[in-house]
């Protein structure tokens, strides 16, 4: 029994280990109150206090969050920031709790219904300079840190417990409210369960299980950067970095935004190791991603966002802007400044940038209010700079290539979907750009195939799909604008309608085509070689003088986005009149030209232009913000129609005019053709000399009969045979 009844020492260390851990809760504490003060007490020069404000303003808005400036932070108290930015994973849940303590404060008494305090996020924000992915190096580990890029995937929204109660299974003991880290670290369950009863077995190993209805969650997502092209050195593929955001972070950014993004660099425990080879190995080593703590999105540059909201001094002045009498002018003036000419093709492409007005009939059918161009031409013409601009100057847009995009990667292609095993629908281009406008360079090179899944985006603006168990229709309201080729790479007079290498189904949903010729004309050529050396001499100085009466693109942008959000005029009904008989008109010309050539016309006058016509005098009055669009509309809509559309559809009827512009000419040399075809059937054989003489007596000039002969020969429906002496008519 010896030892039974010792008292035990009891002992107090003076200088040691128990006021550890007690000094560290006090210096929380007293950090703590250092931010409660800030967020009370911080102002700038006038007596507003933003923080305490701003706290007010968005809890009574129910939005349960505050953004801060680390810069006002650092002025406030300069060691207060430096923790910010040295730990922020130990400082930030402070920061949250000092800005639960002030929003108790300021929103007291709160209403009925409403007293449970809700948790507060507090969002960074800091005008310092971004770093790139490649110079993220293990020093800054859990520190805070800034980086720019281009997201490119964003997962959904999933939840994640942030406290978590478990239960014993032998014992159904509870232990509640159990913390769990932010970010994408787990929680390791605790093996052995710590309750001892009487009477009763120990609980086994591992007995705990996840109650779900008792766990606090948030919303979280994950994002995939990718550094921006820029940063890129040469020859080096893009660095990507995952991203975890929370609560309000989430489905702040869309795949394909520049981002500049605030976190905590931080690592997870990788993906365990298949079949624990050599798990010993590699045990130290872990994965980093960003916790994101705040995030901007860039309204510059591709890739841009255009949901920026307008404030009232820069409302009025795009009213002021609209309201100036050549306004159209200007705006044509400002799309490409840097490329000469060609004014008629820019004027319609400020028409597509703005569209007409949508319009959803009683009956559910809707009509499109989105304007398609297709320019034709010339290499050397300045396309591809022309879409390339509007890539950059509309809210939003895509730019692809012909031969460099398929079918479904225009309209949306069914995937699989590696990590839930289930098909999911990836939109393409036609998708992506919904709101906006489509680029497609090199139209013409395009395979058949491909070309056709664009015809439904076009015109009924949906894209429907029926694949691998995925039935479904997606919105497309884009514009379309395409650049092509002719089919002999440069436009021949003499070929006539062979030229345009499209279906009738394609072309007649373009409402402005453009064919693009590149004339020698010596005047035009000493003009343009000017231009463009005062561009490679003068570059520099180009962009920061602003020339005369253009629009700065910053401002272009904004108006397009104002005038398409604000205002959907309607035709008045005398501009309504006039264009009705204009469309009679026009439609008795096509049928009159197409009984004289007796073919039919490759570009077809059909309602559809008739609609495109409406559709771009409505974007006239949308340029000036008013709800009508008038019979002054109607004239220029039906001048630019008419030398874009119109004129292409004539050009079929060149068939042979080189160098002869009169139209007595080109009355003889079809004469002259329509005889030879009288003169000869198809499949027989006739002498090129008896040919000639016989015209020759017929009194037509011997030249004129040479030149018809030459140019049967060039389309292929002569051949000659035996020495060049005998003609044999193919087709």
């Amino acid at each position: 029994m010896a030892g039974f009844d010792d008292p035990g020492i009891f002992f107090s260390d003076n200088f040691g280990s128990e006021d550890g851990p007690d000094e560290n809760q006090v210096n929380r504490q007293q950090i703590k109150k250092r931010f409660k003060e800030f967020i009370r007490q911080y102002h700038e020069g006038s007596f507003t206090y933003t923080y305490r404000d701003q706290l007010k303003r968005h809890y009574n808005l129910g939005q349960y969050f505050i953004e801060v400036e680390v810069e006002d932070v650092s002025s406030f108290d300069e060691s207060l920031a430096d923790k910010i930015k040295k730990s922020p994973a130990e400082h930030m849940p402070l920061f949250e709790e000092a800005a639960k303590e002030v929003a108790d404060e300021v929103t007291r008494p709160r209403p009925d219904g409403e007293e449970e305090l809700h948790d507060i996020q507090v969002i960074l924000k800091s005008s310092a300079n971004p770093c790139s992915v490649r110079s993220l190096k293990s020093e800054q580990m859990a520190q805070l840190v800034k980086i720019a890029g281009i997201t490119i995937s964003a997962s959904s929204v999933k939840s994640k417990a942030i406290k978590i109660t478990i239960q014993c299974r032998s014992c159904s003991e509870f232990i509640n409210d159990i913390n769990v880290k932010p970010g994408l670290e787990g929680y390791a369950l605790p093996r052995k369960c710590r309750t001892e009863q009487a009477g009763r077995p120990q609980c086994p190993l591992d007995p705990f299980f996840i109650v779900p209805d008792k766990c606090c969650c948030v919303d979280f997502q994950v994002l995939k950067l990718q550094e921006a092209p820029e940063a890129v050195p040469n020859g080096e593929l893009p660095r990507h970095l995952t991203v975890y955001c929370d609560r309000y972070l989430c489905e702040r950014v869309v795949p394909g935004n520049r981002v500049t993004v605030l976190g905590v660099y931080s690592i997870r425990k990788n993906a365990k190791a298949t079949k624990g080879t050599r798990d010993k190995v590699n045990v130290g080593i872990r994965t980093p991603y960003l916790r994101v703590l705040g995030v901007t999105v860039e309204t510059e540059g591709p890739g841009r966002s255009s949901g920026s909201s307008l404030l009232p001094e820069e409302e009025e002045e795009l009213h002021r802007l609209a309201a100036s009498p050549k306004i159209y002018e200007t705006l044509a003036k400002s799309i490409a400044p840097s490329i000469y000419g060609s004014v008629d093709i820019k004027k319609a492409i400020v028409c597509l940038l703005f569209g007409g007005s949508r319009k959803r009939l009683p009956d559910g059918l809707t009509r499109r209010g989105d304007i398609n161009m297709l320019m034709l031409g010339d290499p050397g013409t300045a396309k591809s700079q022309l879409l390339k601009f509007v890539e950059r100057c509309s809210p939003i847009a895509v730019y692809t290539s012909g031969k460099g995009s398929s079918a479904a990667g225009l309209t949306a292609s069914v995937m699989k979907d590696p990590a839930s095993r289930s098909f999911i629908l990836e939109g393409g281009a036609m998708v992506l750009a919904d709101g906006g406008v489509v680029c497609i360079d090199e139209f013409d090179k395009m395979r058949e195939d491909d070309r056709v899944a664009i015809h439904e985006a076009m015109e009924q603006q949906t894209i429907s799909i029926a694949k691998a168990g995925i039935t479904t229709t997606l919105n497309s309201r884009c514009s379309v604008l395409a650049a092509a080729n002719s089919v002999f790479g440069r436009w021949d007079d003499t070929k006539g309608a062979d030229n345009i290498d499209f279906m009738p189904t394609i072309l007649s949903r373009f409402d402005m085509i453009f064919v693009i010729k590149d004339h020698h004309d010596e005047n035009r050529d000493e003009t343009l070689a000017k231009h463009v050396m005062n561009i490679h001499v003068n570059a520099g100085q180009m962009s920061e003088e602003e020339r005369q009466g253009e629009i700065d693109l910053a401002t272009l942008k904004k108006y397009i986005a104002f005038a398409r959000s604000t205002c959907g005029p309607r035709l008045s009904t005398e501009a309504a009149e006039k264009l009705k008989n204009r469309y009679v008109l026009m439609r008795n010309g096509a049928g009159e030209l197409e009984r004289e050539t007796g073919k039919k016309i490759t570009i077809p006058i059909t309602v559809r232009q008739l609609e495109a016509i409406i559709r771009i005098s409505e974007s006239m009055a949308k340029m000036r913000l008013v709800p009508f669009a008038t019979e002054m509309d109607v004239e220029e809509a039906l001048r630019l129609f008419q030398v874009s559309t119109l004129d292409a559809a004539m050009s079929g009827n060149l068939s042979g005019a080189e160098g002869f512009t009169t139209e007595q000419d080109q009355e003889l040399l079809s004469r002259i053709e329509k005889q030879m075809k009288r003169r000869f059937v198809i499949g027989s054989q006739v002498s090129e000399h008896a040919i000639v003489q016989d015209f020759l007596k017929q009194k037509y000039p011997e030249r004129e009969i040479y030149k018809v002969l030459q140019v049967m020969l060039r389309r292929g429906e002569l051949q000659h045979r035996m020495q060049r002496k005998m003609l044999y008519r193919i087709k």
